[in-house]
């Protein structure tokens, strides 16, 4: 039975998928990446941390770098050629002021018509939410609004040459979805391999699901209540 909406994304030129870590993107958002991009769409990524935090066995100083290389890795597999990591601290990222600074300055660098970003609810699809995505949720909500207002961190605008920009959608993955984003069979291929791109950190988490399963599992569950073959759910937030 179809209970999801597809979503237009008539006008929609470029996009900002804001994410807490490396491979966040890589549960099916990256197949509408892929779709995105192949469309002629200009998809950028922004994560707040290197996810340095994310491996037991290894010291955070060699895991940042190592996960920064699978993420862009992930992105050359999707078609995503703008990729901005931040230094916020992985597992302890805080809907402040400063993360609504640097959010707002990557949107108005960027002037995308859609941002991306995950759930800000405490409990997800797979269980309780991370803190690291509460909190991003939450900033990229604010700093939308943020970089629409010509008086908010007006340094990005007399010193950096900025111009306040208004995103017109927040598209938000695993989040209440009433609607989906339909990507083909070769975007959901693309969003495998980018999943699989992650090597060492899923290779580090002890019982993890095959990627193909995962992804497929999301795409295909999507699209069946979408009636396409595959689609991302998600919830669209007209800002």
């Amino acid at each position: 039975m179809t209970t999801l909406e597809l979503f237009d994304a008539t006008g929609i030129e470029r996009v900002l998928c804001v994410v807490a870590h490396p491979d966040d993107m890589e549960y099916g958002g990256s197949a509408v990446a892929a779709e995105w991009s192949a469309r002629g769409i200009e998809v950028s990524y922004l994560l707040l941390t290197a996810g340095e935090a994310g491996i037991r066995t290894m010291t955070p100083s060699e895991t940042a770098p190592c996960r920064a290389d699978e993420q862009r890795k992930a992105c050359e597999i999707v078609g995503v050629e703008s990729l901005t990591i931040l230094d916020l601290p992985d597992g302890l990222v805080e809907p402040s002021v400063g993360t609504r600074r640097r959010i707002a300055r990557e949107i108005r660098s960027t002037r995308p018509d859609a941002v991306v970003t995950m759930s800000w609810g405490l409990e997800a699809p797979w269980g309780l939410n991370h803190v690291d995505h509460r909190s991003t949720g939450i900033a990229v909500i604010d700093a939308i609004r943020d970089a629409d207002n010509p008086w908010l961190f007006r340094e990005q605008l007399t010193d950096e040459g900025l111009e306040a920009w208004k995103a017109e959608w927040l598209l938000v993955m695993m989040h209440q979805p009433t609607h989906a984003i339909e990507v083909s069979e070769d975007a959901a291929e693309r969003a495998v391999r980018s999943l699989e791109a992650h090597e060492v950190y899923l290779a580090a988490i002890p019982n993890y699901p095959v990627p193909r399963e995962l992804v497929t599992g999301v795409l295909s569950d999507g699209g069946e209540r979408a009636g396409v073959p595959f689609a991302l759910p998600i919830r669209p937030y007209r800002m």
